[in-house]
């Protein structure tokens, strides 16, 4: 049996495509190489940025959106993904092993990256000049590090503010590894943590990263200005607290949320998408609100695909389509109805060609095509604005204010002819942060961390009234599905792999596994 907590051991064992996760990346680490120059060492560092570009895209991207209630999938998709579909998910299901693997390959990458640093930091003859590029390229590992394992206790970790026993509850958190240390000796692998000690961890990386990348940003280097405009291919400070923010928000860390969210907003150089320019940040990928944007480039550089799950080339197939509900999210006005959704006129299912609205954000840019086909590759746009906007309102919300004054600035660069509103209460205003929420996070991936944290359910819309006749080619497995609050499925299994591979981890299963 593969043994997946091996992989993590395996220095840049993975790349990852939505496809694909067993594939060795070009280029990959090797423990024995040696780091002779600045030049080896940011050869190496390219690696952290091709790991952020891949599970920031793709099915890192759309899987949970889809398992949620957003999407239907059709019978003539042929059971692609249909196991988060149908809520059908096992501890066996390979692409819950892949995800595991890739994202503590991923860590490993990271890992071994900082010892690479410091060994060549370590050589005599270092320059001052080099020095900065060290550090520099630590605190982007770091951010790395802290995303891979934010995400993973954000799919396999029960919710921070919901878990029953508490964060601090024996081994509800991760396997934290923080060394490059490949050993087949099993009684070295590690058990999980507690919630609390994993997010410790993820804060104790940011806040690293965070210093080391604001004393490159004072350094004056040329390329510094480049760093801190919108649609940034490298991390810098504001993309760290950003995540700052996000992990803030997860744990009920209102004030932190609050400081850091303001911060990127205030002094950042970002502006939010407006009535005129909302589109062309999900066809043309130009944005003044994305705060870093992984490169990407074709052929060799893509990201994965999420266009390709609700797109066909030729506007004839879909695998899921939007519900009935997700198409009533929106009110008249509201710039992002027009840019999420398009009418095919002949979706054909069976031979029978419908009329059907289908799933429009990533339409995929021209730019990034390798071949006359549409591939729908987009460039992703993980840290936003748009995110700081509604996290500082909630936060503010939490705090005790009724202002709603970040949430109106927000609505009036969505909807065309918004009026502010004037909340009584915060219960009101907090329930029109989280339907925007819901409405401009589409497809991102927010959806399941919101319904997770807030401890809510959902049902999916059972019926598409504006379209009858498709009812019938839902699949009947995943039609009305829902989850009650609270339900086991929010938190994915550990990969039953990974449980048979480490002995530390016996009897350590997520609850209803």
């Amino acid at each position: 049996m593969k043994k997946i907590y091996l992989s993590l051991m395996l220095l840049g064992a993975l790349t990852f495509t939505s496809c694909d996760m067993d594939k060795a990346p070009y280029g990959a680490l090797d423990e024995n190489t040696a780091i002779e120059s600045i030049q080896d060492l940011s050869s190496f560092r390219i690696q952290l940025y091709g790991t952020l570009r891949s599970v920031t895209s793709g099915s890192w991207v759309y899987t949970t959106d889809i398992q949620m209630d957003h999407f239907d999938g059709l019978i003539s998709n042929g059971n692609q993904i249909g196991m988060f579909s149908k809520g059908s998910i096992m501890p066996s299901d390979g692409d819950i092993e892949g995800f595991w693997a890739g994202s503590y390959s991923a860590i490993a990458t990271c890992n071994a990256i900082l010892a690479k640093c410091d060994e060549f930091a370590a050589k005599p003859g270092v320059t001052d000049s080099e020095k900065q590029q060290i550090e520099r390229y630590k605190g982007e590992a770091k951010f790395t590090r802290a995303y891979m394992y934010l995400w993973l206790a954000d799919h396999f970790c029960q919710p921070y503010t919901q878990i029953k026993a508490g964060p601090e509850a024996k081994a509800s958190g991760l396997p934290i590894v923080t060394t490059f240390a490949p050993t087949s000796d099993v009684t070295k692998y590690p058990s999980r943590s507690t919630l609390k000690e994993t997010f410790d961890f993820i804060n104790k990386d940011l806040s690293e990263a965070y210093k080391a990348l604001k004393v490159y940003e004072a350094t004056g280097n040329k390329d510094v200005a480049d760093l801190l405009q919108p649609c940034s291919e490298y991390l810098s400070s504001f993309a760290v607290e950003a995540l700052q923010a996000r992990v803030a928000l997860l744990t009920a860390d209102w004030n932190t949320a609050k400081e850091k969210a303001e911060d990127v907003i205030n002094n950042g150089n970002y502006t939010l998408a407006n009535l005129s320019n909302y589109v062309d940040m999900w066809t043309t990928d130009e944005c003044t609100e994305a705060i870093f944007r992984p490169f990407m480039s074709a052929p060799s550089e893509l990201g994965g695909s999420i266009g390709g799950v609700f797109l066909s080339d030729k506007q004839t197939s879909a695998w899921y389509i939007p519900t009935y509900g997700t198409l009533s999210l929106y009110t008249p006005g509201d710039v992002r109805f027009d840019a999420f959704f398009t009418i095919y006129d002949n979706l054909t299912i069976h031979g029978t060609g419908y009329e059907a609205f289908v799933f429009n954000k990533y339409p995929g840019n021209p730019t990034l095509k390798t071949g006359e086909m549409n591939n729908f590759v987009n460039m992703m746009k993980p840290l936003r604005l748009s995110e700081m906007y509604l996290i500082s309102a909630e936060a503010d919300a939490r705090l005790g204010s009724t202002s709603g004054s970040r949430l109106n600035e927000f609505c009036a660069n969505r909807v065309d002819g918004y009026e502010a509103k004037t909340y009584a209460n915060t219960t009101e205003l907090l329930s029109d942060i989280y339907a925007e929420r819901e409405k401009e996070f589409l497809c991102e991936g927010m959806r399941w961390s919101d319904l997770r944290r807030l401890g809510l359910g959902f049902k999916r819309n059972a019926n598409h009234k504006d379209n009858p006749e498709l009812d019938k080619f839902v699949v009947k497995a995943g039609r009305g599905l829902s989850y009650d609050a609270g339900d086991h499925r929010f938190t994915w299994p550990i990969p039953k792999a990974e449980l048979d591979a480490n002995p530390n981890l016996k009897g350590q299963q997520n609850p209803g596994y």
